[in-house]
């Protein structure tokens, strides 16, 4: 249960990243993304001060570190560059499909049960159903574009993040202050692309208050947040609840902008809410579950 409170608190910050995002349009995105980065990596400044150690991880934690964020983050703004933005964010929200069915792969003693598949797949139809009927809604245009080269680094990112997350497990134990170095390496990489493939551009005040917001929350205490739960949780159950991440996110953008709550938020919801339930329940093992049912 701590385990999945930390997941959740992560998702209700990720959940506001489209509509910050959405604000901060029309700053160029490894800009935004490398400030962002950057201001999230002084959250783990208090622990380093007191213990310098902190940040002294091996180099392939390092890498790991920058490979989940950084990597993620340039392929899926390459996806949304090149490919319909809708369809590219719905392929990249493969990644909790991703981390369920690779985590026997990834991480030892896993195995792979039917009910975190059907969970999983659940969850992904119920996240296609909000991004869709809300850019239905937006659009006035329903279904699918055709083919984009796009969609493959959109599913790169999604591969990226969903290993990333199971590999935390799998290299030396390394403290959570950590995601601040890995925050600070991949923001300096950001802003390198950003002086190399972007114009450049002065934020406003206004836009640096938004920044300094996004960083210290969806793009900084997140990912500290993300990586406690991981240290404590099932990666399958995680996986699955991460799926609220884009019901969380589409809702807040039709609240953002006006536009009433539809029918495929509801049942968007209800797909998801029925495979986070199916898929933590699934984890009970017979002797749990009567001890549950015990008086």
């Amino acid at each position: 249960m701590p385990a999945n409170f930390y997941a959740l608190c992560a998702i209700a910050l990720w959940s506001t990243l489209a509509s910050l995002g959405l604000s901060l349009k029309h700053l160029p995105p490894f800009l935004l993304t490398g400030v962002a980065l950057l201001v999230g990596s002084v959250l783990a400044l208090p622990f380093v001060l007191r213990d310098t150690a902190q940040w002294r991880v091996p180099a392939t934690t390092l890498a790991l570190g920058v490979y989940g964020l950084f990597g993620f983050h340039f392929l899926l703004f390459i996806a949304l560059r090149y490919a319909p933005p809708v369809e590219a964010n719905l392929v990249n929200y493969l990644w909790p499909l991703f981390m369920v069915v690779l985590a026997p792969l990834f991480l030892a003693g896993m195995k792979l049960r039917a009910v975190h598949v059907v969970s999983a797949l659940m969850g992904f139809a119920g996240a296609a159903i909000a991004i869709l009927g809300a850019n239905s809604m937006a659009t006035g245009r329903s279904g699918l574009n055709g083919w984009s080269w796009g969609y493959l680094p959109a599913l790169g990112s999604a591969f990226i993040w969903a290993s990333y997350s199971l590999l935390t497990r799998r290299v030396a134990a390394f403290p959570t202050a950590a995601i601040g170095l890995f925050g600070v390496v991949s923001g300096l990489l950001s802003l390198l692309c950003h002086w190399v493939l972007e114009p450049q551009v002065q934020p406003s005040a206004h836009d640096w208050m938004l920044l300094v917001a996004m960083g210290l929350g969806p793009l900084g205490a997140a990912f500290f947040l993300w990586d406690k739960a991981l240290k404590l949780g099932d990666a399958r159950e995680i996986g699955i609840l991460s799926y609220l991440t884009p019901l969380g996110s589409t809702a807040l953008l039709l609240v953002v902008n006006g536009h009433p709550l539809t029918w495929s938020i509801g049942i968007a919801s209800v797909m998801i809410v029925a495979a986070a339930v199916l898929g933590t329940r699934g984890q009970l093992t017979p002797k749990l579950r009567a001890s549950r049912l015990k008086p």
